[in-house]
């Protein structure tokens, strides 16, 4: 299979100890959502891991991959809880799921599998970055 823009996965050399450990089931949603400390080891993660792809700081304006901070954006805009709850939860199945399993198109990969390099911890705690407020100025 011919890679497109995908890079080797690296694992990031990043702290993440002093996350909580979290039980590794299917469809959950991200548990430190707007967790500061999660948020600082997402970023140093991504820029170590998923950068070169998607920009740094998740500025994705000069890069080949698209920009994660729009995967939710629209779930922002449902006004009603339990509705935007569920949106939400789809984002974050997607962003996980894509993340673990990578993007194949075609037969082309433009994006390789994460599954056993990332930790569960450190896939939501880069997702927790990619989708705090703030933008690249974070």
């Amino acid at each position: 299979m011919a890679p497109a823009h995908a890079t080797p996965p690296l694992a990031p050399d990043v702290d993440s100890s002093a996350l909580p450990a979290i039980a590794d089931r299917e469809g959950e949603t991200n548990p430190y959502r707007n967790d500061p400390h999660a948020i600082t080891v997402g970023r140093a993660a991504f820029n170590q891991s998923c950068a070169v792809c998607h920009g740094i700081d998740a500025d994705a304006s000069r890069s080949p991959a698209p920009d994660l901070r729009r995967i939710s954006r629209s779930c922002g805009r449902v006004p009603e809880p339990d509705l935007k709850h569920r949106c939400q939860t789809d984002a974050d199945v997607y962003f996980r799921s894509t993340v673990e399993k990578g993007k194949i198109k075609l037969g082309v990969e433009h994006m390789p599998p994460w599954e056993g390099i990332l930790s569960t911890e450190l896939i939501w705690a880069i997702r927790s970055f990619v989708e705090a407020p703030g933008g690249s100025s974070r």
